[in-house]
């Protein structure tokens, strides 16, 4: 359980691909210590001057399913104040990650997995994926940056007000996922995308991924931090804590 690095899986080792997989049971969602897990793992792969491409990868049934909820309960503000940095360190190592992020979803990418692939550069999808924020049902709010980079404006507003759900199918048709297969093959097709990838001029990539970032049209850091100011007002007017109080309760 935890994070976990390889540049062997799958044969691939000397091509430059760096695999990094998550695995917290039971459905991936990351405690505190997780996301910084995350965020150290994906910079070490980046720096990594034999890293040309990052697989960025989840064991179980679904990719991500967000933050541990149950740890925000036990533990109140220090773990509210410790996860929201610990999402923003996250999604910052796969944006400013130095070489290009392909990330390998299935199942469920919900709340921090859209920050996570949001940010990717890459995404390939299994048929069963489904992406989501569902935090308004969950006393937060956060992502919508980062959904917006997968989604038109007007859609993206739809699915946070409604914390609604999209197939990697759509995705696939409004051009943010590269590409859907069969859960079975979803590994494979990232890696063979990451090798294609990896076989360019590792500095030339370095210098492709820095240039390509400084021309976003929105700063991503800078808009989920503005975004997470709201979260905590949400927590400290009471208002996270009632939603909260619902969570797991067929509620919400």
């Amino acid at each position: 359980m935890g994070v976990s690095t390889s540049s062997e899986e799958k044969g691939i080792r000397g091509d430059g691909i760096c695999v990094v997989t998550v695995d917290f049971p039971p459905v991936n969602a990351l405690p505190v210590d997780g996301w910084y897990a995350l965020a150290d793992a994906v910079r070490a792969a980046g720096r990594d001057p034999g890293t040309r491409c990052v697989v960025l990868a989840a064991e179980g049934r679904g990719f991500n399913a967000g933050v541990d909820i149950k740890e925000l309960q036990a533990r109140g503000a220090d773990a509210l104040v410790g996860v929201n940095r610990g999402c923003f360190e996250a999604f910052s190592a796969v944006y400013e990650c130095e070489v290009p992020v392909v990330a390998a979803v299935q199942g469920f990418c919900l709340g921090g997995g859209i920050g996570l692939v949001g940010n990717a550069d890459v995404i390939v999808a299994s048929e069963d994926a489904t992406f989501g924020l569902p935090e308004l049902d969950r006393g937060a709010l956060g992502a919508a940056t980062h959904l917006a980079r997968l989604v038109p404006q007007h859609l993206m507003r739809a699915l946070y007000f409604t914390s609604g759900t999209v197939t990697a199918a759509e995705l696939h048709a409004h051009g943010s996922v590269w590409a859907v297969v069969p859960r079975e093959e979803l590994l494979d097709a990232a890696l063979g995308l990451a090798r294609e990838i990896a076989a360019k001029d590792g500095e030339l990539l370095r210098l492709a991924k820095a240039a390509i970032n400084g021309i976003d049209p929105v700063d991503v850091r800078r808009s989920y931090r503005f975004e997470q100011g709201f979260t905590f007002e949400a927590s400290v007017s009471g208002v996270a804590d009632r939603v909260r109080s619902r969570f797991g309760k067929g509620d919400s």
